[in-house]
C-alpha cells in the first residue's frame, strides 16, 4: 500500500479546475518531485494533501485511510503531514527556537522542558545549533527556511510537503536548504515537493510528476523522464527550463 494516494482529485477555483482528476501514489520513503510551469496546479495539490483546501471531488489516502472526507478534523491530519512553504512564516518576535517550539507544545501537548532536547537536536542536525537563540531578522533566508523545516519536522511527520522553499533564497543559499532535504531522503522520510529546481529533482527524486493545466501529463523515474520524455508538452517544458 502507497503511504500517501490521490485518486482523482479536482479542485476549482470560481469554476475553473486547478487539480484535475490528478492520480499520484508516494511510497514510504519516497521522495516525488513535481514539476511544471507556473499555474500547473502544484502549490494547490500540496495544499489539498494538507487539507489547506478542500477537494471537490477524489480522495486523498494517508495509510489507505481517507483523509479528505468532510469534517475530518484538519489538525490531526496535519500532525501526521508537515508542510514547508516558499515564505518561511517564521513568528518574529520569537526566536528560531521559540518558533520550533510552539506547535509541539500547543498541537501535541507537551511542556516545553519536554520537547525542547528533541528541537534543539534538530537544529543540531542542521547545522543550526548556534542559532537557536536569535530572531528571524538575525538570520539569512537560507537560515530561516532550515528553521521552518526544523520547525515542521518537530511535529514528528509522518510525510513531508514542500511548496517551492528555495524560490525566494538567494542562489547562494539554494544548495542549504536542498542538502538537507537530501538528508532527509537518506533518513527515509516521505517528501512530496513542488520544485524549479531540475537539476536537483534529477539527481534525488525517486520520482519526477509533470503537471500541465492541473494534470500529471507525465510521471517515471527522472532518469527516463529527463532523457526521454514521451508527452510533446513535457519535452517542451523542458527544453525550456533546461536552458
Amino acid at each position: 500500500m502507497p503511504k500517501l494516494e490521490l485518486r482523482g482529485v479536482v479542485k476549482r477555483f470560481g469554476g475553473t479546475p486547478v487539480c484535475d482528476g490528478i492520480d499520484l501514489d508516494v511510497a514510504q520513503g519516497q521522495m516525488v518531485c513535481l514539476i511544471g510551469a507556473s499555474g500547473a496546479g502544484k502549490s494547490t495539490l500540496l495544499r489539498c494533501i494538507n487539507l489547506l483546501e478542500p477537494i471537490e471531488e477524489g480522495e486523498i489516502l494517508l495509510d489507505g485511510v481517507d483523509i479528505s472526507v468532510p469534517g475530518l478534523d484538519p489538525q490531526a491530519v496535519r500532525a501526521r503531514i508537515g508542510m514547508v512553504f516558499q515564505s518561511y512564516n517564521l513568528f518574529p518576535h520569537m526566536t528560531a527556537l521559540d518558533n520550533a517550539l510552539l506547535a509541539p507544545r500547543r498541537v501535541r501537548g507537551l511542556s516545553r522542558e519536554t520537547a525542547r532536547p528533541e528541537v534543539e537536536a534538530l537544529f543540531a542536525r542542521f547545522g543550526l545549533a548556534d542559532q537557536m537563540g536569535k530572531y528571524p531578522d538575525q538570520l539569512s533566508g537560507g537560515q530561516q527556511q532550515r528553521v521552518a523545516i526544523v520547525r515542521a519536522l518537530a511535529m514528528r511527520p509522518e510525510v513531508m510537503l514542500f511548496d517551492e522553499i528555495t524560490s525566494a533564497l538567494d542562489p547562494q543559499l539554494v544548495g542549504e536548504v536542498l542538502d538537507v532535504l537530501l538528508l532527509l531522503k537518506a533518513q527515509g522520510m516521505t517528501m512530496v515537493l513542488a520544485t524549479h529546481e531540475m537539476g536537483f529533482a534529477r539527481q534525488a527524486a525517486d520520482k519526477v510528476c509533470f503537471l500541465h493545466n492541473g494534470r500529471v501529463v507525465e510521471e517515471g523515474p527522472p532518469a527516463r523522464l529527463f532523457t526521454a520524455p514521451e508527452r510533446a508538452e513535457t519535452e517542451l517544458f523542458l527544453a525550456r527550463a533546461l536552458k
